[in-house]
């Protein structure tokens, strides 16, 4: 079945297709013109025979139509440029280019080449590359192309069908094959990732040792289901999944202690594995946990863990270790989790203070 995306390729590659089917009409050969000037296609300095000129320099009021650009193209709507681009294209709405292109395009909504880019494509909306794009693409919604070799930045999605050797930027989801680094609001996709896979909650890779989110699906990489028990007396049912280093942590729990009122625990966090042997690590996680009765009482820790794991017969393991905790609550609260205090701040509004803890679990490696 075909993605949407995949979808959508086809049909820009079927754009640029017609786009040169319907110049060639009136191509016979290329002539060159040092100016070409115009309102709208066949409105200008070259008239009906205009897809047949290479120019140094075209001004359209509306749209442009040429063989080639050598120097800059300006055009208030579009630039439609058959065969190759070299210099800069700028259009109120869109550059086509059936070629390659060499230089820069800034459109207001959309630049679509049809082989490679070697340069910079800024767009309103959207920057599309059949081929490969050498430069770096800033697209309001969305960057699509066949490969990339430079930085891509989108609002909203970053599309490469192989390999991305620069960084993926966008506001929702990133999808390459082999790529350097990916950051995204929501999700990443990719084959392999060579550098950091940053997500605001996903990410999906064959191989990355660098993965950050909550929840990572990595190929190569480890999940586990987790049960702990704190210095609070909090028990917690954790995910824990990740790459070879970095892992994410999502968990739930419950306060076991005699309270007034029953407190809920949630907790999410980063951690990384030290390889020390086969069976001995330790895991280094820093983690924020909230416990609260969902009324009026509410109790924040923030913990660096340090936690000596050994595994036993490859899918269990066993760990424990000391936190330091950072803990906050409103005033009035009282919690009765913690004695001694390394340090309380007194003065202002919601209780602040600095504690020494632990936290021991075992957990099942799936």
């Amino acid at each position: 079945m075909k993605t949407p995306f995949a979808i959508l390729f086809k049909i820009l590659v079927a754009v640029i297709s017609v786009t040169t089917f319907s110049t060639n009409a009136f191509a016979q050969k290329d002539t060159t013109s040092l100016i070409h000037a115009g309102l709208i296609y066949p409105i200008s300095s070259n008239g009906q025979r205009a897809a047949e000129y290479t120019n140094r320099f075209s001004l359209h009021v509306i749209a442009g139509l040429s063989a080639n650009e050598t120097g800059a193209a300006i055009s208030g709507a579009a630039n439609v440029i058959k065969k190759e681009a070299n210099g800069a294209q700028i259009a109120g709405a869109a550059n086509i280019i059936g070629g390659s292109a060499h230089g820069a395009q800034i459109a207001g909504a959309v630049n679509i080449i049809g082989q490679s880019a070697q340069g910079m494509q800024i767009a309103g909306f959207s920057n599309v590359i059949i081929d490969k794009a050498e430069g770096a693409q800033i697209a309001g919604f969305m960057n699509l192309t066949g490969k990339s070799n430079s930085v891509q930045i989108a609002g909203f999605t970053n599309i490469v069908k192989d390999s991305a050797q620069g960084a993926q930027v966008a506001g929702f989801l990133n999808k390459a094959g082999t790529t350097n680094a990916q950051i995204s609001g929501f999700m990443n996709i990719a084959k392999k990732v060579k550098g950091i896979q940053l997500a605001g909650l996903i990410n999906i890779a064959d191989s990355s040792d660098y993965p950050i989110a909550l929840f990572n699906f990595i190929k190569n990489g480890e999940k586990s289901i987790a049960v702990t028990l704190d210095e609070s007396m909090t028990g917690i049912a954790s995910f824990r999944s990740g790459g070879r280093v970095l892992y994410g942590i999502a968990g739930v729990g419950y306060n076991l202690k005699d309270n007034d009122k029953p407190l809920y625990a949630v907790e999410a966090g980063l951690g990384a594995h030290i390889g020390l042997s086969q069976q001995f690590r330790i895991n280094v996680e820093a983690v924020s946990q909230t416990l609260s009765d969902f009324d009026e009482g509410n109790f924040y820790k923030s913990s660096l863990r340090i936690l000596p794991a050994y595994r036993v017969r490859n899918r269990f393991e066993i760990f424990a270790g000391p936190t330091v905790n950072y803990a906050t609550h409103e005033r009035g609260e009282e919690f009765s989790f913690v004695d001694k205090y390394l340090w309380k701040n007194n003065k202002s509004e919601d209780f602040h203070g600095l504690y020494l803890g632990f936290n021991v679990g075992v957990q099942l490696i799936l």
